[in-house]
């Protein structure tokens, strides 16, 4: 059993109550949440500035989205140097590998309509790919998952996978017929294929019948109000296309933009921060789980379901400003990257690169905010900006997580747990214990090692709120006149739930 806290364990037995009530979702507590976030807003319009200028991007524009909304957006240098034309947040940027999600998206929508399954063979769409021998005779067949985790087995192929984008149909399954080199056998690790997400485009025009550009305009981004999104940068006004450059001999130098073609799937999209804040808005929606009906085009467990971890890619280690140890967790979910750090803050995005392009967008599910940034360099590493906007909101905003409120069952154990604990006598007048509890340890014990805390502590004086950690878990502080005592307990998995396990100690 996992110890939250080393102290007492105290109690177990039986309750009848009335049938559990709808989840509560979280909320945010403070009322002037807003308005901290909109101060911290010019720091850091001039920290994008700075980075801007320090990176020599002929343009970037950055967006930010709060609780669905964007609240602020700004743009720096040209998106044609020829023209002069300023950048702004209608600007159509090639978004590259941002276009990933939106691709799985697609995917988990006939996945949902029961069009296709998620470990289905990706040789029952393609049959191409049974020309591609297994390494070891033990290999499973490369499914459809195996497709949206990158975990299939093909080689890591940036930047050659960049230079496919153009190619057509007919090409790309020619290039599969002849069998594809593998790097590992499916399912054993994470390796970045621009390949996997070509053959999830081709799976999607293979079951609607319909070139997955115009199945993901129709069903995704139009529904998302995305009307501005497009993957033939012809069709983009002049003023409007984000033209991308590479920097050489001293200058800028303009990259040719390639047509959408098969690899399109993977990151053919233009958008603008304008157009790509709805998707954002979409994904922040999905938190949290709540009963009200939901709109958009797939299901909001659908959404939080695309952005768990699904394949582990890697740790990394560094230390803090302050010399403190700092650790950061990633994984790959479907279509989207996954991290926690070791502040225990979750991010979920994905970052896009291409001759000519950099973006990176990210959400903060827990706080309810994105950002999304572009700049029409190749590679420019968007994320460190976004990095950078983030841990300046959470910093100068001083942002909290929501809140989860007391479910009706958690406050009635509290309530009752108090009462035991100001007086052991009264145990066997509340049996709101697990038949584990007093097997554990016995109530002579618990109760010896409750009263010498409370007696170190003095008469109790105030009750503290509970905090949950979820439905069926949390702590609360009972105050002393000479200290503070830390309730921990944890309620077990029948109906009514029943409190398994009940920790204590000394707040110092």
């Amino acid at each position: 059993m996992k110890k939250r806290y080393l102290a007492l364990l105290l109690f177990g037995s039986v309750l009848t109550s009335k049938a559990q009530t709808l989840y509560q979702p979280p909320v945010f507590t403070d009322p002037d949440r807003l308005e901290k976030i909109k101060s911290a807003l010019p720091a850091i319009e001039k920290q994008v500035e700075e980075e801007f200028r320090k990176n020599n991007f002929p343009g970037l524009t950055y967006g930010i989205v709060v609780d669905g909304q964007l609240i602020d957006s700004h743009s720096f240098g040209s998106t044609n140097l020829a023209q002069k034309t300023a950048a702004s947040s209608k600007s159509l940027f090639r978004i590259a590998s941002m276009t990933k999600s939106i691709t799985a998206m697609a995917i988990i929508k006939l996945r949902d309509e029961g069009k296709l399954r998620l470990d289905d063979p990706v040789q029952q769409y393609i049959p191409e790919v049974k020309k591609t021998p297994a390494l070891t005779v033990d290999a499973p067949v490369i499914t459809i998952r195996h497709l949206l985790t990158h975990a299939a087995g093909f080689p890591e192929d940036n930047p050659w996978g960049d230079r496919q984008l153009a190619i057509a149909d007919a090409y790309f399954l020619k290039m599969l017929g002849k069998g594809v080199s593998l790097s590992n056998p499916p399912g054993i690790t994470y390796e970045y294929s621009n390949m996997g997400f070509a053959m999830l485009g081709r799976i999607i025009t293979v079951v609607t019948q319909t070139p997955y550009q115009e199945y993901i305009t129709k069903e995704i981004l139009k529904p998302l109000g995305m009307t501005h999104t497009v993957w033939d940068f012809s069709k983009v006004e002049p003023e409007l296309l984000a033209h991308g450059y590479r920097w050489e001999n001293e200058k800028f130098v303009e990259e040719k933009l390639l047509p959408d073609g098969a690899y399109g799937a993977m990151g053919g999209l233009l958008t603008s921060i304008e157009d790509f804040s709805k998707y954002v808005s979409f994904h922040l929606a999905a938190w949290p789980a709540r009963s009200e009906a939901g709109t958009g085009p797939i299901r909001r467990s659908s959404v939080r379901e695309m952005q768990q971890p699904a394949n582990f890619a890697g740790l990394s280690t560094s230390l803090k400003a302050n010399g403190t140890p700092y650790s950061i967790s990633s994984a790959y979910a479907y279509g989207l990257r996954w991290t926690r750090d070791s502040d225990a803050i979750t991010t979920v995005g994905h970052s896009g690169g291409l001759p000519g392009f950099g973006s990176n967008w990210r959400i903060l599910p827990e706080y309810g905010i994105g950002v999304i940034t572009y700049a029409n360099l190749t590679y420019a590493n968007a994320g460190l900006i976004n990095t950078k906007i983030i841990e300046t909101l959470l910093a100068s905003a001083d942002l909290k997580k929501r809140q989860l409120p007391v479910s009706k069952i958690l406050n009635q154990r509290k309530k009752d747990l108090v009462s035991v604990l100001k007086d052991w006598n009264q145990a066997s007048h509340y049996p709101i214990f697990a038949e584990n509890f007093f097997p554990d340890k016995s109530l002579a014990l618990r109760k010896k090692a409750s009263e010498e805390l409370f007696s170190k502590v003095g008469k109790i004086v105030k009750v503290g709120d509970l905090i949950p950690e979820n439905q069926l878990r949390g702590t609360f502080i009972m105050e002393g006149e000479q200290g503070k005592v830390l309730v921990y307990f944890t309620l077990s998995p029948e109906n009514p739930a029943l409190i398994q396990q009940l920790d204590l100690r000394e707040v110092k």
